[in-house]
């Protein structure tokens, strides 16, 4: 029950951001062309869009953080796995077990240090320049996306130890959509026929 909270806190998250940032940054290149067109000049001149960039890199920064942990859950990060796969099964476990073991002891390493950098940042009352938003808060993507991707990583190792199943990504599927065998080839034969030679 707590993994699949989670794990949908953390596509609303990434999904909202992108959102956000997107629709921002839509309204942000609007203006700039609507405040070069004289009749328009008048009605858009005043309204101030010098925050949307500076909004949009923090808003990017946290989606990466926690994209990061989203990609290890769900394996879209690459990986050259090749020397790997030639291992016998033993060696494959104990090989990728250790990759990922060594994966959550580094993001916990980056994690710790990013929750100090955050702790000693508070008191100094620092705010960005456009939006005048405390430092502590944009900074703070650091450890918990970092302690996220950390604990991702020991769910994958904890899985694969038990099960001995990775997490996996078909890039050519998208979710949502039946895909039946003969529809592909329906398409296939349909392309065949389009490119066909002209006599």
């Amino acid at each position: 029950m707590f993994l699949r909270i989670l794990d949908r806190l953390e596509e609303i998250l990434i999904a909202t951001l992108i959102a956000a940032a997107t629709i921002i940054i839509f309204i942000a290149v609007v203006h700039r062309y609507a405040v070069g067109v004289p009749w328009l000049y008048p009605y858009v001149f005043g309204i101030n869009l010098t925050w949307a960039q500076e909004l949009c890199i923090y808003m990017f920064v946290w989606m990466a953080k926690f994209g990061a942990a989203y990609g290890v859950r769900t394996g879209i990060h690459v990986g050259v796995d090749v020397a790997v796969n030639m291992l016998k099964p033993a060696g494959r476990k104990r090989i990728i077990l250790f990759g990922l073991m060594a994966g959550a002891l580094f993001t916990a390493l980056v994690g710790t240090m990013g929750a100090r950098f955050v702790y000693e940042l508070y008191p100094t009352g620092q705010v960005s320049p456009d939006m005048e938003m405390p430092r502590w808060i944009i900074f703070l993507a650091v450890p918990l996306g970092s302690y996220l991707m950390c604990f991702r990583f020991l769910q994958v190792a904890w899985t694969f130890w038990h099960t001995g199943e990775l997490p996996h990504h078909d890039p050519g599927h998208v979710e949502g959509v039946v895909e039946s065998p003969s529809a592909a080839r329906d398409l296939r034969a349909e392309e065949l026929a389009d490119n066909a030679p002209r006599a």
